[in-house]
């Protein structure tokens, strides 16, 4: 067993490339169509301004500059030597293919590059652009992240996220059958769910066949619709002991064969509502794995 307890995505990356392996988070300056007025002017109640992205395409930097910076950067702190180009904001396949082409193949000309990974919405695919995007997996590690945040329509109607769960399943099974590693993005603590709730979408998800998963704790971002509605006592954010039971019930249904790239978010401290303990990441994976732990459990041990 993992001495994790969980199938985490550092040892997968190790593993294969010999060597500590870190994402380079970049934004390509792409929309989003729930927030250009497509589907909705007012995106995801939790979305701010940036699309969860530094916002660094505002700032009209070059893709091939924040990848320089950020290399610098995560080699003095991690000691990595290899990088996987993560486009994060918005929706990094809203666009022409030619336009991707371009913003792909700008972030992949580093050497030092082994992986490309998108993230996108499930409604934001079709064939073409996974011919596309299948070009690339005979030289890189390629994930196509799919930000699902809960199988329950109810909760995505809530939440204005702007396409269902069968959406959801209709671009995992478009992308099915590639050569292409499939990661969904769900959030824990969202408004009305509860842990059933939470249970119920990694049952769902357990089978689908995908590849990865990324659990993220609701946090609360100042100016978005999300912090009107908490500070209205509209909803509430989940304490941390809450947050952390929770993740381990969703661990013990996924199939151990899923590769969990993450167990919290990263918010910006300057833009964080609540809750605090948010921002104690070190301390919320730790409370994970001593759960675990004392429970005597790991990811897939209630998996069917």
């Amino acid at each position: 067993m993992n001495p994790r307890r969980y199938n985490d995505f550092n040892s997968c990356l190790r593993e294969r490339f010999g060597c500590r392996v870190q994402k380079i988070t970049i934004d390509a300056g792409f929309s989003c169509p729930n927030r250009d007025g497509t589907l909705s002017f007012g995106g995801c109640i939790y979305c701010d301004g940036k699309g969860s992205g530094t916002g660094a395409a505002r700032l009209a930097e070059s893709i091939k500059k924040q990848i320089r910076e950020a290399k610098a950067r995560l080699a003095a702190r991690y000691k990595a030597k290899k990088f996987i180009a993560y486009f994060q904001a918005f929706t990094n396949t809203y666009a022409s293919c030619d336009i991707l082409r371009k913003r792909y193949d700008e972030a992949l000309t580093d050497s030092e590059i082994v992986g490309l990974a998108i993230g996108t919405r499930p409604d934001c695919i079709d064939e073409a652009k996974l011919n596309l995007i299948e070009e690339y997996t005979s030289t890189h590690m390629v994930w196509i992240e799919y930000g699902l945040q809960s199988t329950h329509n109810r909760t995505l109607k809530k939440i204005n996220r702007g396409h269902t769960f069968e959406d959801f399943v209709r671009a995992v099974r478009l992308t099915q059958g590639r050569d292409i590693l499939i990661c969904a993005h769900v959030i824990l603590g969202l408004p009305g769910e509860s842990r059933e709730d939470v249970v119920d979408t990694a049952t769902a998800l357990a089978d689908l066949g995908i590849d990865g998963i990324k659990i993220h704790s609701l946090y609360i971002l100042r100016d978005t619709p999300l912090a009107r509605l908490f500070e209205a006592g509209g909803c509430t954010a989940l304490d941390q002991e809450t947050y952390v039971e929770w993740v381990a019930a969703f661990l013990e249904r996924l199939s151990p064969s899923i590769i969990v790239q993450r167990l919290t978010g990263d918010p910006d401290p300057t833009g964080l509502l609540a809750p605090e303990w948010t921002l104690k990441k070190q301390q919320t994976l730790s409370l994970i794995q001593r759960t675990l732990e004392a429970r005597g459990t790991w990811q897939g041990k209630l998996f069917e």
